[in-house]
């Protein structure tokens, strides 16, 4: 049987490296060429780039996507957001001993040579041999539910590549949030989606039965509590 390392060696080498930025950024899904990290030449860039970085002084995310390093796209809404849908699932999660939720630094190996960072998965027990998470700097795991708050800087064709790698990779369930329109997208496929408007609630379904969260609230406990101790 192959070693991870020689599927990896083996990924690496069948990847097609384009023959110019143009052409590379439109198989990375047209992201702003900014996002592309030169640690190490396009398609070239192994996990230890992407662990290099996550342990540097000045923390850096970086999905690895054929052989490119890609800078995750986050911003503070986005980060205010993510964190306030850990939180939420953190309260169900613990009090059905589901599994564990990580954040928007829980960078997975989903395949050899892919490392993607959801802004927040969840992993059940099922998945946690033991109900311990692997003691390596880059866990190979693939949560059940993965959860994008989209920035700015993500496009249509990235997040299209994404959900293509989240299902190939076992991911069972994807929730897109769109903070500018404050609604959301629900995935049980690349091709199979729900939307949800900003009036409705993200269901967990199969994947975490009995849990909602309403939109509206969600996007309200990012405004504060205007008016408080005004007469």
């Amino acid at each position: 049987m192959a070693t991870s390392a020689a599927r990896m060696t083996r990924a690496r080498k069948q990847a097609k490296l384009p023959a110019t930025l143009a052409e590379l950024l439109r198989q990375l899904g047209d992201i702003p060429p900014e996002r592309i990290a030169l640690h190490a030449p396009p398609g070239r860039a192994t996990e230890k780039h992407v662990i290099a970085a996550l342990e540097a002084v000045d923390k850096r995310l970086y999905e690895l996507v054929d052989g490119v390093l890609v800078e995750k796209a986050m911003g503070t809404r986005e980060s205010l957001l993510a964190s306030i849908i850990i939180q939420l699932l953190w309260n169900f999660v613990q009090k059905h001993d589901l599994g564990i939720v990580l954040g928007a630094d829980g960078a997975m190996r989903l395949m050899p040579g892919l490392v993607r960072i959801p802004d927040v998965s969840f992993i059940s027990w099922d998945r946690l041999p033991g109900r311990e998470l692997p003691d390596a700097a880059l866990a190979e795991l693939s949560p059940e539910l993965a959860v994008e708050v989209l920035s700015a800087s993500n496009t249509k064709g990235e997040m299209e590549r994404k959900l293509r790698d989240y299902f190939r990779a076992g991911v069972r369930l994807v929730w897109v949030i769109r903070p500018k329109t404050q609604t959301a997208e629900v995935y049980t496929s690349p091709e199979h989606v729900q939307a949800v408007a900003k009036n409705q609630s993200l269901d967990g379904g199969p994947v975490l039965p009995g849990f909602k969260l309403s939109l509206r609230q969600l996007f309200a406990r990012t405004q504060g509590r205007r008016g408080k101790g005004k007469k």
